[in-house]
């Protein structure tokens, strides 16, 4: 039914491109600069489709030109050069802006966080889009939310971790809020480019590493270096990517053809809620039982550990940063809401 409504929608923005003036036809480039190489599953891969999409809908008229992770600008910069007009757009995360301002990390993830379903819940009906749109604006950046991919693992590490006190001293690269939840526990966190991660985790630069789920894990090989592959991933339980766009870039198309980014978006989450769910048993089985990953779960006294330092972040990055003390207001106030419905609607897990 999705998919049939979809399909509809996608041919209307077509009728809407076809019959436009012939000004509004003119073909449109944009210089894509990716965070993720386009060979990794799910989020770089989804790329080169999303650009399919809007090629296919928009009947050539609209082009997206990618550009690999450092060709353009280094990967964790994707986000900046955009509100710099350097690069017309780019396909990355919110919380690599977060640099900027630590708010933007509530708009990928956020730790003991939400679901898939109920973190889009809070975007699109719940008042995180409306912020994200003013906050990117203020930066001159149009952000479309454009992928959502299913939790993460926790980390590789090369030996077992039995108690909060093992962790203390490790180096560890770490994303986003959770990093700081980290710091909390003793852990020297760093945010290295997707790219970079394998050989700092080879040459004892850090000592452990979480990046992403299984699939995409497998893709860089981490488990050559470290055996130990921690869940769940508390720190993301649900990751939201976007297509960021210049404001002024965004602002000068054609309403047919925002209609087409945007729904070609869309498709993209259905498209990665939907691969993300199917592909990561697959990947779990094959790395433990071809190359002996040990697949461990967090004792509930760790994860309480993790627990208590993040409601102590929440609390000091709310004190400091007024934007951040906002938007964690509205999800907090959706998420009791929606707790209501969450409690009966579904079976226990």
């Amino acid at each position: 039914m999705r998919s049939s409504l979809l399909t509809s929608l996608l041919a209307l923005a077509f009728a809407a491109v076809a019959t436009a003036p012939a000004a509004a036809q003119e073909k449109v480039r944009f210089t894509v600069a990716s965070a993720f190489p386009t060979t990794l599953p799910l989020v770089g891969a989804a790329l080169p489709e999303f650009a399919k999409k809007i090629a296919r809908a928009s009947n050539g008229t609209l082009e997206f030109r990618i550009s690999e992770p450092g060709a353009l600008v280094p990967p964790l910069q994707a986000i900046q050069a955009v509100s710099r007009g350097s690069v017309d757009a780019a396909w990355s995360t919110p919380g690599f802006f977060a640099g900027t301002d630590s708010v933007f990390n509530m708009f990928t993830t956020v730790p003991f966080g939400p679901g898939m379903g109920e973190f889009l819940a809070w975007m699109y009906y719940g008042g995180g889009l409306e912020l994200s749109n003013e906050l990117f604006g203020k930066h001159g950046i149009h952000a479309i939310p454009c992928g959502i991919t299913p939790p993460e693992a926790s980390g590789w590490f090369r030996k077992e971790i039995k108690s909060v006190n093992d962790l203390k001293g490790l180096k560890m690269r770490f994303f986003g809020l959770g990093a700081k939840v980290m710091d909390k526990l003793g852990v020297s966190t760093q945010l290295l480019a997707p790219g970079d991660i394998f050989q700092a985790l080879q040459l004892g630069t850090i000592d452990a590493t979480e990046f992403a789920m299984p699939v995409m894990d497998e893709k860089f090989g981490f488990y050559q270096v470290a055996k130990y592959y921690y869940f769940p991933g508390w720190h993301q339980q649900a990751s939201i990517l976007d297509v960021f766009i210049n404001q002024k870039k965004w602002d000068a198309l054609s309403e047919a053809h925002k209609q087409i980014i945007e729904l070609a978006c869309g498709d993209s989450i259905r498209d990665m809620i939907a691969e993300g769910e199917a592909t990561q048993w697959r990947a779990m089985k094959e790395m433990r039982d071809k190359y002996g990953v040990k697949i461990m779960r967090w004792p509930p006294e760790i994860l309480q550990a993790y627990q208590k330092a993040w409601l102590e972040v929440v609390a000091e990055e709310s004190e400091k940063n007024p934007n951040f003390k906002r938007v964690w207001a509205s999800y907090a106030k959706f998420r009791s809401d929606f707790k209501l419905w969450a409690d009966y609607g579904y079976l226990p897990n």
